[in-house]
């Protein structure tokens, strides 16, 4: 686990840009935080990364929205599931397969419920306006060997907390 620190928007943007290079098929992400605190900024930056060209909102009332990249975007939003089984309609293990990777708004939700082979991204509300301290943990085994080097390339946003 390590913290990095952005002070805007896009610098929200770049972090996930970064760790978009680092994306390989079958990732899952949970974006992790309060309302407003760059999750969808975050799946905005990763997206480009990854050659998405069309604009990314939040799937808030769809649950899902795929993108083409060079690998295909799953960008789930589960703000509003209420109960472990309607994870079952959004047909993860199917959305998990094939060359995709998927961030999940809201994902620490349906914890229980999905894969304990993720990497998450928790955004909290720094001291200045537009400032977030991002902590960023793996879970499992496929993230863990990914660590070291994405800590390094998000060297110029790493801080101490």
């Amino acid at each position: 686990m390590f913290n990095a620190r952005t002070k805007s928007a896009e610098e929200t943007q770049a972090v996930a840009a970064c760790i978009a290079e680092f994306a390989i098929a079958k990732d899952l992400l949970l974006l992790v935080g309060d309302l407003g605190a760059g999750k969808t900024a975050f799946t905005q930056g990763f997206g480009k990364s990854l050659g998405v060209e069309e604009p990314i909102t939040s799937p808030t009332f769809t649950l899902a929205k795929d993108y083409s990249g060079r690998l295909t975007l799953n960008h789930l939003d589960v703000y509003r599931i209420e109960d472990l089984e309607e994870v079952r309609d959004l047909a993860l293990p199917e959305l998990l397969e094939g060359e995709t990777v998927t961030l999940i708004e809201w994902g620490d939700q349906i914890v229980p419920a999905i894969p304990q082979n993720y990497l998450e991204i928790r955004f909290e509300y720094g001291q200045e306006d537009n400032e977030r301290i991002v902590t960023i943990s793996s879970v499992g085994a496929s993230w863990h060997g990914r660590m070291e080097e994405l800590k390094e390339a998000l060297s110029d946003w790493s801080i101490q907390k």
